[in-house]
């Protein structure tokens, strides 16, 4: 039995709620201790964290507690948490030993003592990538895959559109598509990422919005007989050039809304009228409500994987200090594909 020691934990706090775009400042680096022992009969785990994701989603947790919000707000002073990729140290949970390897979540520290490990699943594929658990095979994954594939019930040669495409999400949702015979055009902001979409991820077109002055020119440029399927990350003025481009029966699977999460005050939305003329059917849809279908998606995406139909590209941060500059950099799209933090080694 291993003897019980005190053992340095640096983490990484929430120093007050934010207004606007977030800073490097609005989080900070602290040491502390904790116990390499779980304590009896507790049920908790000890996990030694390997990697952190960095997801757009945080940003709604370090505001002000709203009705609106489908998550928590993170704590002021308390340690900030997401998605990540662990090691078991210590357990007292009777589905998981020291040495397991899991992702769910857990804490934005060196070790974090979960004390209800039921949102943790333990990785079997252990052939691929582990910072793959954080994206691919992780929530974005599944996000990408409820939200083409439940939401949108795509057809074989129907018109995809992706926007945000280069991140986590939207390189699955366009692979996904190609897979099913659609035409697929995605948009990201810089030459870089445009070419990662065509030339890497098989994407039939893509654009710089950054350089486009109308968005309804360019949409109808790549899409000249509309858009079957809106795959939506953005939102603001991004959805209302979509919104008129839309086939009639068009679908739209909201996912996320970007462009908007550090706006004071969120911009309208004009062209709603076609939901109706064009009988759009818009969903959104948050991935924790279709963990029931994660078997079934992991399965597919491990053989995808292994068989060389899907990549995935990851943008990889070394070092807890420079999690606060990753996670910024998310809503200045400095990321180049998925935004991973790796704070130990395997």
């Amino acid at each position: 039995m291993a003897t019980e020691k005190v053992v340095p934990n640096r983490q990484i706090l929430l120093k007050d709620y934010v207004s606007g775009f977030p800073k490097e400042t609005d989080m900070v680096l602290t040491s502390t201790t904790t116990s390499s022992k779980v304590p009896p009969g507790s049920g908790a785990v000890l996990l030694k964290n390997i990697y952190l994701s960095c997801d757009p989603y945080m940003r709604g947790r370090m505001s002000k507690p709203i009705s609106q919000n489908y998550a928590d707000s993170f704590v002021p002073g308390s340690v900030i948490y997401g998605y990540g990729v662990a090691k078991v140290v210590d357990s007292e949970h009777p589905d998981l030993k020291a040495g397991d390897l899991v992702w769910g979540i857990t804490g934005w520290e060196e070790f974090s003592l979960v004390s209800n490990p039921r949102r943790l699943l333990k990785i079997k594929h252990t052939d691929v990538p582990l910072s793959y658990y954080t994206g691919i095979l992780g929530m974005p994954g599944l996000t990408a895959y409820v939200g083409f594939h439940e939401i949108c019930s795509p057809k074989k040669g129907e018109t995809v559109y992706v926007s945000a495409a280069s991140g986590a999400v939207g390189q699955l949702v366009g692979q996904f598509a190609k897979l099913m015979g659609c035409y697929v055009v995605g948009s990201a902001g810089s030459k870089e990422k445009v070419d990662l979409l065509k030339n890497k991820f098989g994407f039939d077109d893509a654009f710089n919005y950054k350089e486009e002055h109308d968005l309804n020119a360019a949409l109808k440029r790549c899409f000249p007989e509309g858009i079957d399927i809106y795959f939506e990350n953005v939102g603001g003025r991004m959805l209302d050039a979509v919104l008129l481009n839309m086939k009639v029966h068009g679908r739209i699977a909201v996912c996320g809304l970007i462009s908007q999460y550090n706006l004071h005050e969120q911009e309208g939305v004009h062209n709603l009228f076609c939901v109706i003329t064009k009988r759009i059917r818009m969903q959104g849809f948050i991935e924790p409500d279709h963990k029931h279908l994660y078997p079934q998606f992991l399965e597919l995406a491990v053989q995808y994987i292994r068989e060389g139909k899907i990549v995935y590209v990851e943008d990889i941060a070394e070092g807890l200090e420079n999690a606060p500059s990753a996670l910024i950099g998310l809503f200045s799209g400095r990321n180049v594909g998925k935004q991973v933090v790796r704070i130990a080694h395997e």
